[in-house]
């Protein structure tokens, strides 16, 4: 399969998974979503709405744009689960839509990310006080992590988050982004990497 990015179209349930019932999830769910029952799209929301928000901050920086794709994720539900079938999990089916969502708005705005929560305490090699000097110089490189972010192509960006950020395994960032898991793979390296090039020309370290 191409690694190039998909969904050029702008349509969200484009090139997203398809989607089966796991044990975990009542027998009858599926059926009353493509329904349209609401209660069966709020038992949806209640339970995996907040990754859902969590992923699109991270992927727009924007908390208002974020909770418009978690609107825009559960309204397209119904008419999504009548469509697709497979083998994926009903977290990475809701994750793909979102991420196709995320797309769209990056493309119409042509901006970047513009915030990683918690990714400057990862990269840390090791805690230090929380002095006032400490606590400048982690402002000073989640900034700089946040601008490299944004000097990645989108197809860098959005492993990098889910991968790095989300903590996502490959094979479940493949599905959720319809790739090979060696692309993923790939992908991260070369995000790694180009940032790592970012933050030394930055004087970062």
């Amino acid at each position: 399969m191409a690694s190039g990015t998909k969904n050029v179209s702008g349509n969200p349930m484009s090139n997203v998974v398809p989607l089966r019932s796991r044990p975990s999830e009542p027998a009858d769910l599926l059926s009353r979503l493509r329904e349209a029952d609401p209660k069966a799209v709020a038992e949806v929301y209640r339970a995996h709405h907040t990754k859902i928000r969590g992923f699109s901050r991270r992927m727009l920086g924007d908390p208002t744009a974020a909770e418009d794709v978690v609107h825009d994720v559960f309204v397209a539900l119904p008419r999504a689960v009548g469509r697709f079938r497979g083998d994926a999990s009903l977290s990475t089916f809701l994750m793909s839509i979102a991420v196709n969502l995320c797309r769209r708005r990056m493309r119409s705005k042509a901006r970047g990310l513009r915030a990683v929560e918690r990714m400057q305490a990862r990269e840390a090699p090791a805690p230090e006080p929380r002095t006032p000097e400490c606590e400048l110089r982690r402002a000073q490189l989640a900034e700089a992590l946040r601008r490299g972010l944004d000097t990645l192509s989108l197809d860098h960006r959005e492993v990098f988050v889910l991968c790095a950020v989300e903590e996502r395994t490959s094979p479940e960032v493949a599905d959720i982004l319809d790739i090979p898991p060696g692309t993923v793979r790939t992908r991260l390296f070369h995000a790694r990497k180009q940032l790592r090039a970012f933050l030394e020309r930055e004087g970062v370290r």
